[in-house]
């Protein structure tokens, strides 16, 4: 897809304007008129169009009219002439993204076309995920980052995910504990079946085991009905306990059963019922350390371990992170994702995040809402210190490479574009911190 469709019916302008595009690396067809231009949509419609609002035939307000009522978001900007300006701000009342006055230089076209380019990229960014969350679909369990942490992290979920081993999962409270639990499952045979997640922090300690196995009418006062429990609910599939740090004693005893037999009976009941299903654990402490957690259970339990850093022992996965909230939060809200400024960088790469991804989910929400991250400016003052200038500067410029790579999915052209950078320059920048765009597709 051409990012830009330029529109002139002037020869030289086409012709000029032709060189200034190409040096600036930004994929562009030109057309005489605005027929043609329109023909050539029925296929694609390009990121941004740039049109002279005085064409043979069809205008340039005719033609912006006809795509306000395909895409009412497409950028469309208007070149004019000086006799043109009020024609050209009541394009803008009706619309339009911008418009530029004859003569003008190509740095100044440039810096409009590329500022409408990055509007639009997020623009349908955001729609995709919109469309995700309205049709209910998940954005998919993605383990977002390139960290050295997250990519053993993901080598260890790749190697373990269709084995038949019971996990625990190891980490700080918002780590995304949930997140790999349901990764593991999702790339398992298992995947077609239910993925099953108990927090068992938040149950009731006299309801926990009906809860985990179930009950049959009158087992209990209250038991009305027969009840399935989660375990025979996940049959097939995966079962997530969460701070099973926090199971009683009594239900660990049961559950230490459970897991060596494979099998379950309901309350009340003297059926065995053999169970065909995988058992991730979560927990936040040291289990083998914990004076209430059964060291049996826990070696039971602890077959396969991994390991979640936190945040703050992956920081240049911040950006990306952030990014990717952002977009979630503004296909929720209804809202555009605007570009971070440097500050707002600064700031979420200097925050400790004792709160971990889910800390920074939040912000990205606040952020979309209220437009700043002033709870985190407040904590950071001396955010460099530590830090030499050189080292600053190194550190936000990999952010700003990142960032642009993220929003672009990898693409070189796209990233050159957003930093206006020239190709070679990119690439030495991107070997210089390590960057790959194999590692941002997708994202």
């Amino acid at each position: 897809m051409s990012a830009v469709f330029f529109i002139d019916d002037e020869v030289d302008m086409r012709l000029a304007n032709q060189q200034t595009f190409a040096l600036a690396d930004i994929e562009t067809l030109f057309f005489a008129d605005a027929e043609s231009a329109l023909l050539a949509m029925k296929q694609e419609l390009p990121l941004v169009v740039i049109c002279d609002i005085r064409l043979p035939g069809i205008s340039g307000e005719q033609l912006l009219t006809t795509l306000q009522q395909r895409d009412s978001d497409l950028p469309i900007i208007l070149i004019t002439g000086h006799g043109d300006i009020s024609m050209a701000v009541q394009a803008i009342r009706n619309g339009a993204y911008d418009f530029i006055e004859k003569p003008f230089s190509s740095d100044r076209l440039i810096e409009i076309a590329r500022k409408a380019i990055e509007k639009r990229q997020l623009t349908l960014e955001n729609r995709e995920l919109k469309k995700a969350l309205q049709s209910k679909e998940t954005l998919g369990p993605r383990i977002i980052g390139n960290t050295p942490s997250i990519e053993q992290l993901k080598q260890m979920i790749y190697r373990v995910a269709d084995s038949h081993a019971d996990i625990l999962l190891y980490g700080e409270t918002g780590t995304g504990k949930e997140l790999v639990a349901r990764s593991l499952h999702e790339q398992s045979q298992r995947s077609a079946n239910n993925f099953v997640a108990v927090n068992c922090g938040a149950v009731p300690e006299n309801l926990i085991e009906s809860e985990l196995y179930g009950h049959e009418k009158g087992a209990f006062t209250g038991a009305d009905s027969r009840r399935i429990g989660k375990f025979e609910y996940a049959q097939g599939g995966t079962l997530f306990l969460d701070e099973i740090e926090s199971m009683p004693m009594q239900a660990q005893v049961r559950l230490l059963r459970v897991l060596q037999e494979r099998s379950v009976e309901r309350i009340g009941s003297n059926k065995a019922i053999d169970l065909d299903i995988r058992i991730i654990a979560a927990t936040k402490i040291d289990l083998k350390e914990a004076p209430d957690f059964r060291q049996d259970l826990y070696y039971r339990l602890n077959m396969v371990t991994l390991d979640l850093p936190p945040l703050r022992q992956r920081k240049d996965d911040i950006p990306r992170l952030f990014h990717h909230f952002l977009l979630v939060a503004a296909a929720r809200y209804g809202k555009a994702a605007p570009a971070l400024p440097a500050n707002a960088l600064q700031a979420l790469l200097s925050h400790d995040w004792p709160g971990n991804v889910r800390e920074l989910r939040n912000a990205a929400e606040r952020f979309i809402l209220l437009g700043s991250l002033s709870d985190l400016n407040e904590s950071n003052n001396d955010v460099s210190a530590g830090l030499s200038l050189a080292e600053q500067v190194e550190a936000f410029e990999k952010t700003l490479i990142e960032q642009a790579l993220s929003m672009t999915s990898g693409s070189i052209k796209n990233t050159m574009s957003a930093l206006n950078l020239p190709r070679k320059t990119l690439y030495d920048k991107m070997q210089k911190h390590g960057l790959e765009k194999q590692n941002f597709k997708g994202e």
